[in-house]
Protein backbone atom coordinates (compact mmCIF):
# COMPACT_ATOMS: atom_id res chain seq x y z
CA UNK A 1 0.00 0.00 0.00
CA UNK A 2 1.39 3.42 -1.41
CA UNK A 3 2.25 5.79 1.85
CA UNK A 4 -0.50 8.10 2.60
CA UNK A 5 1.49 11.15 1.47
CA UNK A 6 1.23 10.00 -1.97
CA UNK A 7 -2.49 10.34 -1.61
CA UNK A 8 -2.53 14.17 -0.39
CA UNK A 9 -3.75 16.90 -3.40
CA UNK A 10 -1.04 18.39 -4.68
CA UNK A 11 -1.12 21.90 -2.80
CA UNK A 12 -0.64 20.17 0.51
CA UNK A 13 2.42 18.25 -1.24
CA UNK A 14 3.33 21.75 -1.49
CA UNK A 15 2.55 22.81 1.83
CA UNK A 16 4.57 20.54 3.66
CA UNK A 17 7.62 21.11 1.51
CA UNK A 18 7.52 24.66 2.49
CA UNK A 19 6.61 23.81 5.79
CA UNK A 20 9.52 21.16 6.55
CA UNK A 21 11.94 23.42 4.95
CA UNK A 22 11.23 26.03 7.06
CA UNK A 23 11.65 23.85 10.17
CA UNK A 24 14.84 23.18 8.56
CA UNK A 25 15.90 26.64 8.78
CA UNK A 26 14.38 27.46 12.06
CA UNK A 27 16.49 25.10 13.89
CA UNK A 28 20.06 26.66 13.10
CA UNK A 29 19.97 29.63 15.74
CA UNK A 30 21.85 31.83 12.74
CA UNK A 31 22.25 34.58 15.31
CA UNK A 32 25.53 33.27 16.16
CA UNK A 33 28.51 32.97 13.66
CA UNK A 34 28.68 28.71 13.89
CA UNK A 35 24.94 28.93 13.65
CA UNK A 36 24.97 30.83 10.39
CA UNK A 37 27.58 28.72 8.87
CA UNK A 38 25.55 25.09 9.11
CA UNK A 39 22.49 27.38 8.00
CA UNK A 40 24.40 27.96 4.90
CA UNK A 41 26.27 24.84 4.43
CA UNK A 42 22.43 23.13 4.68
CA UNK A 43 20.99 25.31 2.47
CA UNK A 44 23.96 24.93 0.01
CA UNK A 45 23.35 21.57 0.02
CA UNK A 46 19.85 21.83 -0.34
CA UNK A 47 19.83 23.80 -3.72
CA UNK A 48 22.86 21.34 -4.80
CA UNK A 49 20.55 18.53 -4.50
CA UNK A 50 17.63 20.23 -6.23
CA UNK A 51 19.73 20.75 -9.76
CA UNK A 52 20.47 24.15 -9.12
CA UNK A 53 24.30 25.27 -8.85
CA UNK A 54 25.06 27.85 -5.96
CA UNK A 55 28.07 29.72 -5.24
CA UNK A 56 29.47 31.04 -2.03
CA UNK A 57 31.96 33.41 -0.77
CA UNK A 58 32.88 34.92 2.76
CA UNK A 59 31.66 38.36 3.73
CA UNK A 60 33.93 38.96 6.76
CA UNK A 61 33.80 36.09 8.07
CA UNK A 62 30.32 34.94 7.18
CA UNK A 63 28.81 33.04 4.52
CA UNK A 64 26.76 34.83 1.20
CA UNK A 65 25.25 32.15 -0.72
CA UNK A 66 24.10 33.05 -4.82
CA UNK A 67 22.83 31.38 -7.45
CA UNK A 68 22.01 32.39 -11.05
CA UNK A 69 19.15 30.36 -12.89
CA UNK A 70 16.88 30.89 -15.72
CA UNK A 71 17.84 32.69 -19.19
CA UNK A 72 21.28 33.12 -20.26
CA UNK A 73 20.81 36.07 -22.66
CA UNK A 74 22.75 39.15 -21.05
CA UNK A 75 19.48 41.57 -22.53
CA UNK A 76 16.79 39.30 -20.89
CA UNK A 77 14.66 40.57 -18.04
CA UNK A 78 16.67 39.83 -15.01
CA UNK A 79 15.04 39.48 -11.13
CA UNK A 80 16.66 38.87 -8.48
CA UNK A 81 15.47 37.01 -5.18
CA UNK A 82 17.06 38.32 -1.81
CA UNK A 83 16.99 37.14 1.49
CA UNK A 84 18.69 36.24 4.72
CA UNK A 85 19.61 33.75 7.35
CA UNK A 86 20.70 35.19 9.87
CA UNK A 87 17.86 36.44 12.97
CA UNK A 88 17.76 38.26 16.04
CA UNK A 89 19.16 36.20 19.23
CA UNK A 90 16.45 34.32 21.20
CA UNK A 91 16.33 31.57 24.32
CA UNK A 92 17.20 28.46 23.00
CA UNK A 93 13.70 26.81 22.67
CA UNK A 94 12.43 29.59 20.24
CA UNK A 95 14.87 27.48 17.67
CA UNK A 96 12.70 24.30 18.08
CA UNK A 97 9.64 24.82 16.00
CA UNK A 98 6.50 24.44 17.08
CA UNK A 99 3.51 23.84 14.74
CA UNK A 100 -0.06 25.14 16.09
CA UNK A 101 -2.75 24.97 13.55
CA UNK A 102 -1.69 27.13 10.38
CA UNK A 103 1.12 28.69 12.49
CA UNK A 104 5.00 27.66 12.54
CA UNK A 105 6.37 29.34 15.61
CA UNK A 106 9.83 29.54 15.68
CA UNK A 107 12.68 32.45 15.85
CA UNK A 108 13.35 33.34 12.28
CA UNK A 109 9.66 31.63 10.99
CA UNK A 110 8.79 35.33 9.69
CA UNK A 111 11.46 37.11 9.82
CA UNK A 112 12.60 35.47 7.35
CA UNK A 113 13.01 31.69 7.50
CA UNK A 114 9.55 31.05 6.00
CA UNK A 115 9.90 33.34 3.37
CA UNK A 116 13.35 31.88 2.48
CA UNK A 117 12.15 28.09 2.88
CA UNK A 118 9.36 29.08 -0.01
CA UNK A 119 11.75 31.54 -2.09
CA UNK A 120 14.46 28.73 -2.37
CA UNK A 121 11.32 26.04 -3.84
CA UNK A 122 10.16 28.87 -6.00
CA UNK A 123 13.73 29.30 -7.19
CA UNK A 124 14.06 25.63 -8.14
CA UNK A 125 9.81 25.68 -10.18
CA UNK A 126 11.66 28.24 -12.34
CA UNK A 127 15.42 26.94 -12.69
CA UNK A 128 14.17 25.52 -15.99
CA UNK A 129 12.61 28.32 -17.74
CA UNK A 130 14.15 30.13 -20.37
CA UNK A 131 12.48 33.92 -20.61
CA UNK A 132 13.33 35.34 -17.33
CA UNK A 133 17.32 35.41 -15.31
CA UNK A 134 16.15 34.83 -11.82
CA UNK A 135 19.64 36.07 -9.47
CA UNK A 136 19.05 34.33 -6.12
CA UNK A 137 21.09 36.37 -2.98
CA UNK A 138 20.66 34.87 0.58
CA UNK A 139 23.07 36.69 3.08
CA UNK A 140 23.81 36.48 6.50
CA UNK A 141 23.78 40.25 7.93
CA UNK A 142 20.48 41.56 7.06
CA UNK A 143 20.13 42.06 11.13
CA UNK A 144 23.34 43.31 11.71
CA UNK A 145 23.82 46.49 13.89
CA UNK A 146 26.92 47.34 11.55
CA UNK A 147 25.10 50.28 9.59
CA UNK A 148 28.27 51.03 7.52
CA UNK A 149 29.32 48.02 6.25
CA UNK A 150 26.71 44.78 5.12
CA UNK A 151 27.42 42.57 2.14
CA UNK A 152 24.32 43.63 0.54
CA UNK A 153 25.71 46.89 0.01
CA UNK A 154 29.18 45.30 -1.04
CA UNK A 155 27.38 43.20 -3.73
CA UNK A 156 25.48 45.85 -5.30
CA UNK A 157 28.81 48.10 -4.93
CA UNK A 158 30.60 45.11 -6.84
CA UNK A 159 28.20 44.90 -9.35
CA UNK A 160 25.31 42.97 -8.74
CA UNK A 161 21.88 44.30 -11.06
CA UNK A 162 18.98 43.37 -12.43
CA UNK A 163 16.10 44.88 -13.45
CA UNK A 164 13.40 44.61 -10.23
CA UNK A 165 14.60 42.86 -6.84
CA UNK A 166 12.42 41.42 -4.16
CA UNK A 167 13.40 41.03 -0.76
CA UNK A 168 11.27 38.58 1.08
CA UNK A 169 10.72 40.69 4.33
CA UNK A 170 7.49 40.18 6.23
CA UNK A 171 4.46 42.19 4.50
CA UNK A 172 1.42 39.73 4.64
CA UNK A 173 1.01 38.57 1.45
CA UNK A 174 1.51 42.31 0.54
CA UNK A 175 3.94 44.42 -1.98
CA UNK A 176 6.07 46.77 0.20
CA UNK A 177 6.15 49.98 -2.13
CA UNK A 178 7.68 52.13 0.15
CA UNK A 179 9.68 51.95 3.29
CA UNK A 180 10.53 54.95 5.95
CA UNK A 181 13.50 56.65 6.28
CA UNK A 182 15.81 56.15 8.62
CA UNK A 183 17.93 58.74 10.71
CA UNK A 184 19.66 57.11 13.79
CA UNK A 185 21.88 59.49 16.47
CA UNK A 186 23.82 59.65 19.75
CA UNK A 187 22.91 62.10 21.71
CA UNK A 188 24.88 63.86 24.53
CA UNK A 189 23.25 65.64 27.50
CA UNK A 190 25.20 67.60 29.78
CA UNK A 191 24.29 67.68 34.08
CA UNK A 192 26.40 68.89 36.60
CA UNK A 193 28.09 66.30 39.39
CA UNK A 194 27.00 66.27 42.94
CA UNK A 195 27.77 64.03 45.33
CA UNK A 196 24.73 61.08 45.23
CA UNK A 197 23.93 62.29 48.90
CA UNK A 198 22.70 65.40 47.82
CA UNK A 199 21.42 65.38 44.35
CA UNK A 200 19.29 68.41 44.56
CA UNK A 201 22.75 70.08 44.14
CA UNK A 202 23.64 68.54 41.17
CA UNK A 203 21.96 68.07 37.42
CA UNK A 204 21.24 64.87 36.71
CA UNK A 205 22.20 64.03 33.37
CA UNK A 206 20.30 60.80 32.95
CA UNK A 207 17.18 62.63 33.94
CA UNK A 208 17.23 65.36 31.61
CA UNK A 209 18.26 62.55 28.55
CA UNK A 210 14.79 61.07 29.82
CA UNK A 211 13.05 64.26 29.60
CA UNK A 212 14.99 65.45 26.27
CA UNK A 213 13.34 61.85 24.88
CA UNK A 214 10.21 63.02 25.81
CA UNK A 215 10.39 66.30 24.06
CA UNK A 216 12.01 64.88 20.82
CA UNK A 217 8.19 62.47 20.95
CA UNK A 218 6.43 65.78 20.70
CA UNK A 219 8.39 67.82 18.44
CA UNK A 220 6.63 68.99 14.94
CA UNK A 221 8.27 66.02 12.64
CA UNK A 222 6.21 63.30 15.21
CA UNK A 223 2.76 64.68 14.12
CA UNK A 224 2.72 64.38 10.03
CA UNK A 225 1.50 61.71 8.03
CA UNK A 226 1.54 60.46 4.79
CA UNK A 227 0.05 58.76 2.54
CA UNK A 228 0.74 54.87 3.79
CA UNK A 229 2.42 56.13 7.13
CA UNK A 230 -0.04 57.76 9.54
CA UNK A 231 2.67 58.64 11.71
CA UNK A 232 6.94 58.08 12.00
CA UNK A 233 8.16 55.75 14.51
CA UNK A 234 10.59 57.55 17.16
CA UNK A 235 12.15 54.83 19.50
CA UNK A 236 14.88 55.14 22.55
CA UNK A 237 17.51 52.08 21.59
CA UNK A 238 19.91 52.90 24.21
CA UNK A 239 20.69 54.72 27.02
CA UNK A 240 23.87 55.50 28.97
CA UNK A 241 25.14 57.54 31.46
CA UNK A 242 26.75 57.61 35.14
CA UNK A 243 30.14 55.89 36.87
CA UNK A 244 30.09 55.67 40.16
CA UNK A 245 26.97 54.70 42.28
CA UNK A 246 27.69 57.93 45.14
CA UNK A 247 27.43 60.18 42.00
CA UNK A 248 25.09 62.25 40.42
CA UNK A 249 25.65 61.87 36.70
CA UNK A 250 26.98 64.88 34.47
CA UNK A 251 27.34 63.26 31.13
CA UNK A 252 24.55 61.19 29.70
CA UNK A 253 24.57 59.33 25.77
CA UNK A 254 21.35 57.88 24.17
CA UNK A 255 20.69 56.47 21.07
CA UNK A 256 17.45 57.22 19.46
CA UNK A 257 15.94 55.38 16.31
CA UNK A 258 13.55 57.66 14.17
CA UNK A 259 12.18 56.14 10.97
CA UNK A 260 11.00 59.44 9.43
CA UNK A 261 8.17 59.38 6.54
CA UNK A 262 9.14 59.70 2.54
CA UNK A 263 7.97 63.27 2.91
CA UNK A 264 10.20 64.15 5.66
CA UNK A 265 13.36 66.20 5.60
CA UNK A 266 16.12 64.34 8.26
CA UNK A 267 17.76 67.85 8.13
CA UNK A 268 14.81 69.52 9.58
CA UNK A 269 13.86 66.59 12.07
CA UNK A 270 17.63 67.11 13.36
CA UNK A 271 17.16 71.33 13.68
CA UNK A 272 13.79 70.77 15.70
CA UNK A 273 16.18 68.33 18.12
CA UNK A 274 18.92 70.45 18.18
CA UNK A 275 16.49 73.31 19.39
CA UNK A 276 16.50 70.94 22.71
CA UNK A 277 18.55 72.82 25.63
CA UNK A 278 21.51 70.81 26.81
CA UNK A 279 21.11 67.81 23.97
CA UNK A 280 24.13 67.69 21.31
CA UNK A 281 23.84 65.15 18.00
CA UNK A 282 27.66 63.81 18.37
CA UNK A 283 26.74 60.99 15.47
CA UNK A 284 24.35 60.53 13.21
CA UNK A 285 23.02 57.53 10.33
CA UNK A 286 20.82 58.77 7.47
CA UNK A 287 19.47 56.25 5.32
CA UNK A 288 16.51 57.73 2.72
CA UNK A 289 13.27 56.49 2.35
CA UNK A 290 12.21 53.93 -0.50
CA UNK A 291 9.36 54.37 -3.54
CA UNK A 292 8.71 52.21 -5.84
CA UNK A 293 5.94 53.31 -8.41
CA UNK A 294 2.91 51.20 -7.28
CA UNK A 295 2.80 51.94 -11.56
CA UNK A 296 6.10 50.06 -12.40
CA UNK A 297 5.49 46.97 -14.90
CA UNK A 298 7.36 44.53 -12.53
CA UNK A 299 5.33 45.19 -9.62
CA UNK A 300 2.10 45.10 -11.47
CA UNK A 301 3.00 41.56 -12.26
CA UNK A 302 4.11 40.33 -9.23
CA UNK A 303 0.36 41.95 -8.07
CA UNK A 304 -1.32 39.76 -10.27
CA UNK A 305 0.45 36.49 -9.43
CA UNK A 306 -0.44 37.36 -5.86
CA UNK A 307 -4.01 37.71 -6.74
CA UNK A 308 -3.65 34.51 -8.77
CA UNK A 309 -2.44 33.06 -5.62
CA UNK A 310 -3.88 34.46 -3.09
CA UNK A 311 -7.83 34.35 -4.50
CA UNK A 312 -8.31 38.70 -3.93
CA UNK A 313 -6.83 41.83 -3.98
CA UNK A 314 -3.22 42.40 -3.15
CA UNK A 315 -2.44 46.21 -1.44
CA UNK A 316 0.79 48.05 -2.22
CA UNK A 317 1.91 48.85 1.45
CA UNK A 318 4.51 50.91 3.56
CA UNK A 319 7.03 49.60 5.36
CA UNK A 320 7.68 50.47 9.23
CA UNK A 321 11.14 49.07 8.91
CA UNK A 322 14.16 48.96 6.39
CA UNK A 323 15.77 46.40 4.66
CA UNK A 324 18.48 45.63 2.01
CA UNK A 325 16.01 46.47 -0.41
CA UNK A 326 17.14 49.84 -0.04
CA UNK A 327 21.06 48.90 -1.41
CA UNK A 328 18.93 47.74 -4.58
CA UNK A 329 17.09 51.11 -4.86
CA UNK A 330 20.08 53.64 -3.79
CA UNK A 331 21.79 51.78 -7.24
CA UNK A 332 18.57 52.63 -9.21
CA UNK A 333 17.04 49.19 -9.22
CA UNK A 334 13.63 49.12 -8.29
CA UNK A 335 12.81 46.73 -5.12
CA UNK A 336 10.16 45.94 -3.42
CA UNK A 337 9.74 44.01 0.27
CA UNK A 338 7.20 40.85 0.12
CA UNK A 339 6.48 38.40 2.37
CA UNK A 340 3.84 35.53 3.95
CA UNK A 341 1.57 35.93 6.55
CA UNK A 342 2.74 35.76 10.05
CA UNK A 343 3.25 37.76 12.99
CA UNK A 344 5.71 38.81 16.33
CA UNK A 345 8.93 39.16 14.38
CA UNK A 346 11.56 39.93 16.90
CA UNK A 347 9.73 38.46 19.66
CA UNK A 348 8.57 35.44 21.85
CA UNK A 349 6.09 34.17 19.72
CA UNK A 350 7.07 35.07 16.50
CA UNK A 351 4.64 32.65 13.62
CA UNK A 352 4.30 32.37 9.92
CA UNK A 353 1.15 31.41 8.46
CA UNK A 354 2.26 27.58 6.64
CA UNK A 355 -0.35 28.22 4.25
CA UNK A 356 0.61 31.04 2.93
CA UNK A 357 3.60 29.71 2.25
CA UNK A 358 2.25 27.69 -0.95
CA UNK A 359 0.99 30.90 -1.74
CA UNK A 360 4.15 33.22 -1.33
CA UNK A 361 5.72 30.16 -3.55
CA UNK A 362 3.32 29.81 -6.06
CA UNK A 363 2.85 33.83 -6.72
CA UNK A 364 6.83 34.06 -7.08
CA UNK A 365 6.83 31.21 -9.36
CA UNK A 366 4.03 32.94 -11.28
CA UNK A 367 5.54 35.60 -11.01
CA UNK A 368 8.96 34.87 -13.22
CA UNK A 369 6.45 32.61 -15.61
CA UNK A 370 3.95 34.83 -17.09
CA UNK A 371 6.67 38.07 -16.37
CA UNK A 372 7.44 37.59 -20.01
CA UNK A 373 3.96 38.43 -21.31
CA UNK A 374 3.62 41.07 -19.12
CA UNK A 375 6.51 43.00 -19.91
CA UNK A 376 5.18 43.00 -23.47
CA UNK A 377 2.55 44.00 -22.85
CA UNK A 378 3.21 46.96 -20.57
CA UNK A 379 2.98 50.42 -21.83
CA UNK A 380 5.78 53.21 -22.57
CA UNK A 381 4.33 54.97 -19.42
CA UNK A 382 4.94 51.82 -17.73
CA UNK A 383 7.76 51.26 -18.62
CA UNK A 384 9.22 54.88 -18.31
CA UNK A 385 8.11 54.34 -14.85
CA UNK A 386 10.71 51.85 -14.14
CA UNK A 387 13.78 54.19 -14.68
CA UNK A 388 11.98 57.44 -13.78
CA UNK A 389 10.16 56.36 -9.89
CA UNK A 390 12.12 52.79 -9.52
CA UNK A 391 14.88 54.25 -6.68
CA UNK A 392 14.68 56.53 -3.92
CA UNK A 393 12.24 59.65 -3.23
Amino acid sequence: MPPTVQTLPLATLFGMDERALAERLIRHDTSTHDGLQSAAGFVRGWLDSNDVAVDARDFDGLPVLYADVGAREPEAPTVIFHGHLDVVPAFAEQFEPVVDGDRLIGRGAYDMKGALAAMLWALVDVAKQSAIRVKFVCVPDEESEDVDRRSTDELVKEGLRGDFALTGEPTDLHIGVQAKGVLAFRAEVKGTAAHGSTPWLGDNAILKAHDAFRRIETLPFSRQSSDLFDRPSINLARIEGGDAFNKVPDRCQMDVDIRYLPNQDPQEILAQIDAIADVEVIKQFVRAPAIVSRRNPYVLALRDAVSEANGGDVLSVGRDGASDAFAFLEAGIPAVEFGPVGAGHHGPEEWVSISSLRRYREALRDFVLHLPEQLAGATAPEAADRLVEGGLS
